[in-house]
């Protein structure tokens, strides 16, 4: 007899996690969180969970109740006798920190897998991740799905004459590099130099852009500082537009004015994490059905490979 599958959702990120369940053709699981007058929650799973194949959808975005609510979450799946525990995180938060770069500081999103798996998650499935590397932090398998799924397809249909893909700084041309191969376009990237996170000193545009549709591809947009910035260079050195793909939407400080006044055409993101306010220049794609179809396969151990175009 096959175990059922039940989905549930984090206060982060009901509404994908709704649309997640209504595309697989469950009923979104019933969960509750009590909360005490100091601050303290208790989240609490309002159905049984027993034999069944639970997927807890919740992308760790600040603040890190959040992330806590995650991990209690997968808890009380546990001690409720669930068969396999899968952590559905759209977002996974503490990304950036996958190393040590200066003297005494954490690896966080190390430190998260070791939650996570201390929890008793069986499985993760997650997308875009900041550095690929991660998945090894894990000891339970790690769904690494790409955005590019859906993206590619919404570029295509576009149908921009002079299509060019960009990087908005050496770290991301690797992924610049193979949406070009995809798509079969020349690659430009920004070299930029900082002194502190979230602040750029100097940018250097490497490559030509003149008389091309650019597309920047990025993993994430937080304050939009180094987007902008590189979007507002390359129509100076004569690109007719500037867009920009980014997977996870964090948009946090000053973002939202930033690209209301920048030269960019167009920002597209997906659904990984709320949008915080609506804005004309920013255009959502829904991951929802591609999530809704893994985790079919994950439940009937089928193979995921078709979902990856690199």
């Amino acid at each position: 007899m096959s175990s059922k599958v039940k989905i549930f959702s984090g206060a982060a990120t009901k509404d994908l996690a709704l649309k997640i369940a209504q595309n697989y053709g469950v009923d979104l699981g019933k969960a509750s969180i009590s909360t005490f007058s100091d601050g303290e929650f208790q989240p609490s799973l309002e159905e049984s969970v027993r034999g069944a194949d639970v997927f807890i959808v919740q992308s760790t975005v600040p603040p890190t109740d959040n992330l806590f609510e995650l991990l209690l979450m997968v808890d009380a799946a546990k001690r409720a006798s669930a068969r396999r525990i899968v952590a559905v995180i759209p977002y996974f938060g503490f990304a950036r920190q996958d190393r040590k770069d200066s003297p005494r500081v954490p690896i966080g999103s190390k430190l998260v897998a070791n939650m996570l798996t201390a929890a008793g998650v069986t499985r993760v499935m997650t997308m875009d991740l900041h550095a690929d590397q991660i998945q090894g932090f894990f000891e339970v398998p790690v769904d690494h799905l790409f955005a590019s799924a859906i993206s590619i397809p919404f570029i295509k249909s576009l149908n921009l004459p002079n299509l060019i893909m960009a990087s908005p700084d050496m770290g991301g041309s690797k992924r610049a590099y193979a949406y070009a191969k995809h798509l079969q376009t020349e690659v430009v990237v920004c070299y930029k130099q900082r002194k502190e996170a979230n602040k750029i000193e100097q940018m250097f545009l490497i490559g030509d852009v003149e008389g091309k549709d650019v597309l920047l591809v990025d993993d994430m947009i937080d304050t939009a500082g180094t987007l902008t910035k590189a979007a507002d260079i390359m129509i100076e050195k004569g690109a007719n537009s500037v867009r920009a793909f980014c997977t996870h939407a964090i948009l946090s400080g000053e973002a939202y004015n930033r690209i209301e006044n920048s030269k960019l055409t167009e920002l597209i993101v997906t659904d990984t994490i709320p949008l915080k306010q609506e804005s004309k220049k920013i255009k959502v794609l829904s991951v929802s059905d591609l999530f809704a179809k893994v985790i079919y396969k994950v439940h009937n151990y089928e193979s995921i490979s078709g979902y990856f175009i690199f």
